[in-house]
This record gives structure tokens, C-alpha cells and sequence, in this order.
């Protein structure tokens, strides 16, 4: 009988305890609930708690960072075309005790935020152009714009206009997707705080076209992308054409130059040797006759020349003397 009634005891006594105490692991927090209403505030600290026995539950609440996932949602956008927006979001608990008593758990929390992210997606995605959720930036715009003052400075007016046309022809953005995702976390957080859910950010995973328009769409963005380019290579060919017409005007000032300067150096080196030649020559006269001639002779007799002269005329004078 004793070992029974010791037995009983100790069974008590693991039943009180299992009762009373209560672990928290990390990365969760617990309300407790006394006759099903929660009491106090909620135990955030790991690890081991005591609870009274019996009256007392734990129900436990995760205090991590969460993930939200979206259906993708066709959405009309300001410009009137229809995509298919696909978000995701991060969320976590920051009130314990008010998630419980308005979502009660996870799965209430999944239903509010399917509802108020969703709503608060179609909102500024549909008061904003399609090019604000497509882009980020204005990157290509900005390369062509510094592109364009780097050909001015080289490219006369006519040509700026060229280029100028070019920068027009591709929309700017004034919000940009990344904003977007903002505006869509600022217009949903407060009313996700009255269920003490802590919205951190809201990411637009993927956006695409509807079926009936994408190819359209696509169509026309790659014969956009083609006239921009087709705009960009011909003020590329305008600048060749400068540069070459540069180029070759440069080569014949040099080579104009360089003719005159030759021609300076040839005439001087001329007059010096006649004024040599004059010098040498004029002490000797006859000599220079004899050069004069065998000079002729040089330029005038050769296998195809056909001359009809005197014997007796003076240009064969030195001939007949060699001849003799």
C-alpha cells in the first residue's frame, strides 16, 4: 500500500510540474491564457517558465522575421496596360498579445495580409505608368544624356539635333519600381500594426504582360530599342565622317606643306648649283658648250628619237668631232 500511495505521489507530482513549467525555444515568444483570455504580457526570454497548473495555457507566437507571398493579380496601370503583378513580402510579430487576440494565429495573419497588401499593391501600381513598376532607374537615359554633351562639344548644331531626338524617345521614370515597393509598404503598415504585425518590406517579384498583349508589347518595345539604336549609329557615323573629313583635311595641309617646303629646298639647291655651274663655266665658255651639248645629246638621242637636220647644222658638232 505504501508503494502504491508513493507511487501516486510521485505521479502528482510529475503532473503538477509538467503543469507548471514551460520552455520557450528560441525565435518564439508565448502569451499566457488563463480560461482562454490571455494575461500579462508576453515572455520573450528563452527558456524555462512557470506557469499555474491546470488553469494556465501557453500558446506560443513566432518572433522571427516571416515571409508573405502573394497571388499574382492582374492590375490595370495608369496608361491603361494590363499586367500581372506578383509580390513578396517580410513580416514579423511585434505585439504578441494583440496578434492573438485579432488574427488568433499564423494562418489569420496570412488572410489580413493576403487582403491589405494586396489592395495596397493594386492602389499604387494602378495610379503609377507601366514604366515606374518596369524600371529603377534612369541609367539609360542618363548614358545617352552624357553621351550627348560629350558629342556637343565636338559636333556642330545640326548635329545636336540629332542626338537630342534621341534622348526623347525613351520615358523617364519619376518613382521607379524600387520606390513603388515602398509606397505599397507605407500605404499597408499601419493598418497591419492594429493587428501588432510589423510590415518590413514589400518586393515586386515579378511583373508580366497579359497574354493577349505581350507579343504586341514586345514588338513594339524591340522596334523602340532598334529606332533608338538605328538614331544613336547614325550620329556615330556623323562623327566618323568628321573625324575623317578632319583627318583628311589635316593630311593635305601637311602634304601641301611639305610640297611647298620641298619645292623651296629644290628651287635654292637649283639656283645654287646654276650659280656653281655659272661660276665653274663662265671661266671656260668652250666647256660649257661641251656640257651644254653632251647634255643634249643625252635628252634628244635615244633608240626612238627621229630627227631631220642638216649635217652641216651645229648640233652635231661634237659627234662629227668624236667621229673624226
Amino acid at each position: 500500500m505504501k508503494q502504491t500511495a508513493v507511487g501516486f505521489i510521485l505521479l502528482a507530482v510529475v503532473i503538477l510540474a509538467r503543469g507548471s513549467f514551460y520552455i520557450i525555444p528560441e525565435g518564439r515568444q508565448a502569451i499566457i491564457t488563463q480560461f482562454g483570455e490571455p494575461i500579462g504580457e508576453p515572455v520573450v526570454q528563452a527558456g524555462l517558465h512557470v506557469k499555474k497548473p491546470f488553469i494556465q495555457k501557453v500558446r506560443f507566437v513566432d518572433k522571427r522575421i516571416l515571409s508573405w507571398d502573394g497571388y499574382p493579380n492582374q492590375i490595370p496601370t495608369k496608361d491603361k496596360k494590363y499586367i500581372s503583378v506578383d509580390t513578396t513580402a517580410r513580416w514579423r510579430v511585434t505585439d504578441a498579445l494583440k496578434f492573438i487576440k485579432t488574427v488568433i494565429d499564423e494562418r489569420g495573419a496570412k488572410t489580413k495580409l493576403d487582403a491589405i497588401l494586396d489592395a495596397s499593391t493594386r492602389n499604387v501600381i494602378s495610379n503609377q505608368n507601366l514604366v515606374e513598376a518596369v524600371r529603377d532607374t534612369n541609367n539609360i537615359i542618363q548614358k545617352i544624356e552624357i553621351e550627348k554633351k560629350a558629342i556637343e562639344k565636338r559636333l556642330k548644331a545640326g548635329e545636336e539635333v540629332i542626338d537630342e531626338q534621341v534622348s526623347g524617345d525613351i520615358e523617364s521614370i519619376a518613382v521607379g519600381r524600387e520606390q513603388l515597393s515602398l509606397l505599397i509598404v507605407e500605404s499597408a503598415k499601419d493598418e497591419l500594426l492594429k493587428f501588432g504585425i510589423e510590415l518590413i518590406d514589400v518586393q515586386l517579384r515579378r511583373i508580366s504582360y497579359e497574354k493577349s498583349v505581350e507579343r504586341k508589347v514586345y514588338e513594339r518595345m524591340i522596334s523602340e530599342r532598334q529606332r533608338i539604336a538605328q538614331k544613336i549609329r547614325s550620329i556615330g557615323q556623323g562623327e566618323k565622317e568628321k573625324i575623317e573629313g578632319r583627318i583628311t583635311k589635316d593630311l593635305k595641309k601637311i602634304e601641301s606643306e611639305a610640297y611647298r617646303k620641298a619645292q623651296n629646298i629644290k628651287g635654292t639647291g637649283e639656283a645654287k648649283a646654276f650659280k656653281i655651274y655659272a661660276k665653274k663655266l663662265s671661266q671656260d665658255p668652250e666647256f660649257f658648250e661641251f656640257i651644254r651639248s653632251m647634255e643634249a645629246y643625252k635628252k634628244v638621242l635615244n633608240t626612238n628619237t627621229k630627227l631631220l637636220l642638216s649635217p652641216d647644222a651645229k648640233f652635231f658638232k661634237y659627234i662629227k668631232l668624236l667621229i673624226n
